[in-house]
């Protein structure tokens, strides 16, 4: 579970500094990149810990699986929220086979 929540915060900051930018379209490129780069160092600081702890009990494909499913959980929370963009169908049934990844994954 620790690996989980580690994930979650640490897709947060990703999300933020990989599209949170575009809400500020008129500043400049430098400038958006280096606080792009500002935000993603709290991703790693959350990221490398989840990964070392989740490594532990998962491989590293079962790793990688499960952090995209929670990067598109979380991107779909920011995009709804600060963006406005809400699930079509077409991204719903795009989520389920994703997350048929992670069962397969895990399952066998």
């Amino acid at each position: 579970m620790k690996t989980v929540i580690l994930l979650i915060i640490s897709n947060l900051f990703m999300t933020i500094a990989w599209y949170g930018h575009l809400k500020y379209k008129e500043k400049p490129i430098v400038w958006v990149i280096l606080i792009s780069w500002s935000v993603a160092l709290f991703e790693y600081i959350f990221q490398i810990p989840a990964n070392r702890i989740g490594s532990q009990t998962f491989s590293v494909t079962q790793l990688k699986i499960m952090q995209e499913c929670i990067t598109l959980l979380v991107f779909t929370v920011i995009a709804y929220f600060l963006f406005d963009q809400t699930l079509r169908w077409n991204n719903v049934v795009s989520y389920a086979l994703i997350v048929g990844a992670v069962f397969f994954s895990f399952a066998f």
